[in-house]
C-alpha cells in the first residue's frame, strides 16, 4: 500500500522514514496551516516563532538560580544573557555551557529556548549561560558570530564574577546556534582559549543545497528549503560570505585541535547531511566526536518533548555529555 503524503512535493520514501508519532504530529500541524515564515517581515516572523516555540515543550524546570545580566560586545552593545544553575550552594565555581539559540540568524531568543536551557542545567549539574546575539536582517553577517565570540571571550575572562569556572567551559547551540558554537570552537583553537566541548544540536554548516538531505526533506518536514534560503540570504550579503567559515564552519581551513564534539541530529531534517559534514571533518582531523542520530525525527525536535519522547532522550544524552566533559568526577 502506498503511503499518502500531505503535500505532493514530499518524497514518499522520505515520509516513510518518519516514526509514526512524528508523522502524525506533522499531519496535525498541517491541519492548521500558517503563512510560511519566509513570507513574513522579520518582526512578524519572530513573533510567530516566539508564539509557537513553547507549545510542544515540556514544563519549564524550576531552578534555584536564574539571573539576567548583560555581556558587552566589541562595539559597546550590551548583549542580554541569562544564567541558569541548579544549585545556589557554595561549592566553588561551576562549569558552564555557553548556549546560542537557533532560528536561522533571524528568529529565536533567550526566551524561546528558556525551557531547553533549564533542562540542560538541571540534568547536567552545570551552569548554562544563554545569549541574545543580534539578528538579521537588521544586523548582517558577521554580527551574530562576533556577538557569539565576544560572549565566549567575556565568559572566559570574567565568568568568575558569576561563580563560573573558565577552565571548564563548553559551547553549544541548536541549528544556527550550533553553527555559531562550531565557529567559536574554531576561533577558540586559534586564540588559545581553552574549550572542553562543542554541544551541537543539528548545526547548520553551509548554504548550498548540495547534499541529498536538502533535496529529500526539502518540503513537509517542518524546516523547508525555501525557509533555509530566506534566512541565509537575509543574513548574508554576498556569495563570498557564504564561504566564510564564520558563517559556514565546514569551510574552515583546518579543524585540527578543536574541542571534542557531541552532535545530536534529527534523521529527517534537510540539514542532517550538512551537520554530518562537520562530524566527518572533525573525525578525519582526529577530533573526538560522539554522534547521536535520532531516527525518524525532524528539525527542532528537541523543543517538542511534550509530543516526542526522542526529545527527552536527546536532553538526557546531551546532559550526560556535558557532565562527562565538565564534571568527569560525576560520570
Amino acid at each position: 500500500m502506498t503511503m499518502q503524503v500531505p503535500d505532493p512535493r514530499i518524497d514518499p520514501h522520505a515520509w516513510a522514514r518518519l516514526k509514526p508519532h512524528v508523522r502524525e504530529l506533522l499531519i496535525r500541524i498541517n491541519r492548521h496551516p500558517r503563512p510560511p515564515m519566509e513570507s513574513l517581515p522579520a518582526e512578524q516572523a519572530r513573533a510567530a516563532y516566539a508564539a509557537g516555540s513553547g507549545v510542544l515543550e515540556i514544563p519549564a524546570t524550576p531552578l534555584p538560580r536564574i539571573e539576567n545580566f548583560t555581556i558587552p560586545a566589541r562595539d559597546g552593545y550590551l548583549l542580554p544573557a541569562r544564567l541558569y544553575a541548579a544549585s545556589t550552594e557554595a561549592q566553588g565555581v561551576l562549569p558552564v555551557l555557553l548556549f546560542f539559540h537557533g532560528g536561522g540568524f533571524l528568529v529565536g531568543s533567550v526566551d524561546t529556548h528558556d525551557t531547553l536551557c533549564r533542562t540542560l542545567a538541571a540534568q547536567s549539574g552545570c551552569a548554562v549561560v544563554s545569549v541574545d546575539y543580534r539578528l538579521g536582517p537588521e544586523h548582517q553577517f558577521p554580527t551574530a558570530f562576533e556577538d557569539a565570540w565576544d560572549s565566549l571571550a567575556w565568559l572566559h575572562d570574567y565568568g568568575a564574577v558569576l561563580g563560573l569556572d573558565p577552565a571548564r567551559l563548553a559551547v553549544g547551540g541548536d541549528s544556527a546556534g550550533g553553527t555559531l558554537a562550531a565557529g567559536c570552537a574554531v576561533q577558540a583553537r586559534d586564540t588559545g582559549l581553552p574549550l572542553r566541548l562543542q554541544l551541537l544540536f543539528y548545526p547548520g554548516m553551509q548554504a548550498a543545497a548540495l547534499t541529498p538531505s536538502r533535496a529529500r526533506y526539502a518540503y513537509g518536514f517542518l524546516l523547508t528549503e525555501p525557509q533555509i534560503q530566506w534566512m541565509f540570504n537575509s543574513y548574508v550579503g554576498s556569495e563570498e560570505q557564504f564561504l566564510d567559515w564564520r558563517f559556514a564552519p565546514v569551510h574552515a581551513h583546518d579543524v585540527d585541535g578543536l574541542a571534542p564534539a557531541w552532535i545530536g541530529l534529527a534523521e529527517c531534517d534537510p540539514i542532517v547531511d550538512d551537520s554530518m559534514m562537520w562530524a566527518d571533518r572533525l573525525r578525519m582531523a582526529g577530533v573526538p566526536v560522539e554522534l547521536e542520530i535520532y531516527h525518524g525525527t525532524i528539525h527542532e525536535f528537541i523543543k517538542m518533548g511534550r509530543a516526542l519522547p526522542e526529545a527527552l532522550e536527546a536532553h538526557r544524552d546531551a546532559a550526560a555529555a556535558l557532565r562527562a566533559a565538565l564534571l568527569p568526577e560525576l560520570r
